[in-house]
């Protein structure tokens, strides 16, 4: 079976990360690729990022762009050993919530955690508490398309942007950390973590890593010393520079955080409003806290079926999260996705639908 290629989007990918990566920004002129990443004209462009990140987020007086290689995820361990005096608070809502809670959980040189739980689809904030240094929660839970709001707690405030760095409007000045990985709404490669860091989130580092022991990989103090040279502490991927630089560009140029917050909106809109018209679907976050950038839709017709046809006919990575193991579709509406293709692809499963259930 396949798709009518008169209904199919022009571009099939609909993957929440890695992303759709716009296919001019792999057409790149970037003589700079297989030169050395201490010396110009690596560093430029590193710089060039920093700068437009600092434009994009309009960063508060004192607040500071640092990078890093590893992933975003590689910050839930760096965050204990860097940013947590004692005691840190965590809402967990989903695997990736879970998973961040669970690396501070495990370092024994910290006090057990106080983690605030939800079912996957549903939200839950911090709460001030007494004890508490530290206080982790996502913007938004890749996993379940669960979008919290970004609020400044009773301690230091780190926040995982990492699906929706750049595509949902944040004021940075209600944050301490606000970190992210490249390979989602900023349209680049893995293997990269970015970190907006505020002076309280920089002076709380640099004295807990003179006082502990932190590995140099995971030593938020010396990625901060590196990226103010406008380098890393080992090498990175000069490709994953090369297309976050490029999408920076181009965010900047389409009107900022705001014009991208606004095609997210109307992005997600079609696929929420297809899935509330549709019989077979139903959206699956909590309706107050629905993400603009990653869209979660429970179906009532084999999910695994679905994908499968969708694949065939060019239309992919719209399966939901594994770990959940809902029979649900996970769909990206980040800044690069077109809304004619979001179109599309709601047009095409609708006629999925119709030959799996033609009543």
């Amino acid at each position: 079976m396949l798709i009518p290629s008169s209904l199919r989007p022009l571009d099939g990918r609909f993957g929440a990360g890695p992303s759709r990566i716009p296919a001019a920004h792999l057409h790149l002129d970037a003589t700079w690729m297989g030169t050395s990443h201490r010396a110009s004209p690596v560093k430029s462009i590193v710089g060039d990022i920093r700068n437009m990140l600092g434009t994009l987020f309009d960063l508060p007086e004192g607040y500071e762009v640092a990078l890093g290689n590893g992933g975003a995820s590689l910050l839930w361990d760096a965050i204990g050993l860097c940013l947590v005096e004692r005691k840190a608070q965590a809402a967990s809502f989903g695997a990736f919530s879970g998973k961040a809670a669970a690396a501070i959980a495990a370092q024994p040189q910290l006090d057990s955690p106080s983690v605030r739980t939800a079912e996957p689809g549903h939200a839950i904030e911090c709460v001030n508490e007494e004890g508490v240094d530290t206080y982790l929660y996502p913007h938004n839970e890749t996993s379940t398309g669960v979008m919290l709001p970004v609020r400044r707690w009773d301690g230091l405030t780190v926040v995982d942007g990492t699906s929706a760095a750049g595509g949902v409007d944040v004021d940075i000045s209600e944050t301490d950390v606000y970190y992210f990985s490249p390979q989602k709404a900023l349209a680049s490669d893995g293997g990269l973590w970015l970190a907006i860091l505020s002076p309280a989130a920089i002076e709380r580092s640099e004295r807990l890593t003179a006082e502990r022991w932190v590995p140099d990989l995971l030593n938020l103090t010396k990625a901060l010393e590196a990226s103010r040279k406008n380098q890393t502490v080992n090498t990175p991927a000069l490709a994953t520079l090369n297309l976050l630089h490029a999408q920076l560009r181009w965010m900047l140029s389409e009107g900022g955080l705001a014009a991208m917050n606004a095609r997210c909106l109307a992005n997600s809109r079609i696929i929420y409003e297809w899935a509330e018209a549709t019989s077979w679907a139903h959206p699956f976050a909590e309706k107050d806290y629905r993400s603009r950038t990653v869209v979660t839709v429970d179906v009532d017709l084999p999910a695994e079926e679905i994908v499968e046809i969708c694949r065939r006919s060019g239309i992919v990575d719209i399966s939901g999260y594994r770990g959940l193991k809902r029979n649900q579709l996970r769909i990206a509406t980040f800044p690069q996705m077109r809304d004619q293709d979001l179109r599309a692809l709601a047009e095409s499963l609708t006629w999925v639908g119709q030959q799996l259930d033609p009543r």
